[in-house]
């Protein structure tokens, strides 16, 4: 899945909007997409990311909040593949950037919605 233009999903990336996105569709969204998303959030709150990766994280997080997906969210199954694979990718691009302690708190927030 190829990450979509930074600029393009970025801007409407707001962390107002993240949070409304998560608790409105955690769970119908799953627990991957979710914790991926987070650990790109808390990834991108580190004051020692770079600037580039950064706007990786905030592409793909504004991606995730868009109404408007190549596959939209509420399409039953299927809505948030296209989600996870954007999030996979960045993931996979900023990942040296992701420590320990980002993923235990991505992990310790998704427990809390999900349970074990």
């Amino acid at each position: 899945m190829e990450i979509p233009a930074d600029g393009e999903y970025a801007k409407q990336y707001s962390e107002e909007s993240f949070w409304e996105k998560l608790r409105g569709y955690a769970r119908v969204a799953g627990r991957e997409v979710v914790e991926k998303a987070l650990i790109l959030f808390f990834t991108a709150q580190s004051p020692k990311v770079p600037l580039w990766a950064k706007t990786t994280i905030y592409g793909a997080l504004g991606y995730f909040i868009s109404p408007f997906d190549a596959i939209p969210d509420l399409t039953p199954l299927v809505g948030y593949a296209d989600d996870l694979g954007v999030l996979a990718a960045a993931l996979a691009v900023v990942l040296m950037h992701v420590t320990p302690e980002i993923e235990e708190k991505a992990r310790s927030q998704a427990v809390r919605w999900f349970g074990e």
